[in-house]
């Protein structure tokens, strides 16, 4: 019999109905003594978080530095905050945006970095 190699082995399935899949999962369930659905679920959130953490980040205010008024404001302009919540984020500091990509990510660093905030993303 001829080897498959991946490629074919991935085209054979997408003609199959998904009885004849289930059908394959359990011969090979019975000869190899492995259930390879398992094998798949837990490799899918690993693989599934390792993009998600390189896709986006969190910023995070450390301190506002020593001119902190500007840095309020642009939290505000950031952020669509009020006065008081951006207030409070330039004095405790804190998330100033979350689940963003990294390039604005980036951009939002440098623009607080600008005005003598310390900022990391995460």
């Amino acid at each position: 019999m001829a080897k498959l190699n991946a490629k074919d082995f991935i085209a054979s399935l997408n003609e199959m109905s998904l009885l004849e899949i289930k059908e394959l999962v359990d011969a090979m369930k019975e000869e190899y003594g492995v259930d390879p659905t398992a094998v798949a679920v837990a490799a899918a959130p690993a693989a599934g978080a390792a993009a998600e953490e390189s896709s986006t980040v969190t910023v995070n205010l450390v301190s506002a530095g020593g001119q902190k008024i500007p840095v309020i404001k642009a939290i505000r302009d950031i952020t669509g905050l009020g006065l008081k919540e951006a207030k409070d984020i330039a004095d405790n500091g804190g998330a100033i945006k979350e689940n963003i990509s990294k390039e604005e990510g980036n951009e939002i660093k440098s623009q607080l970095e600008e005005l003598g905030a310390t900022v990391e993303l995460a």
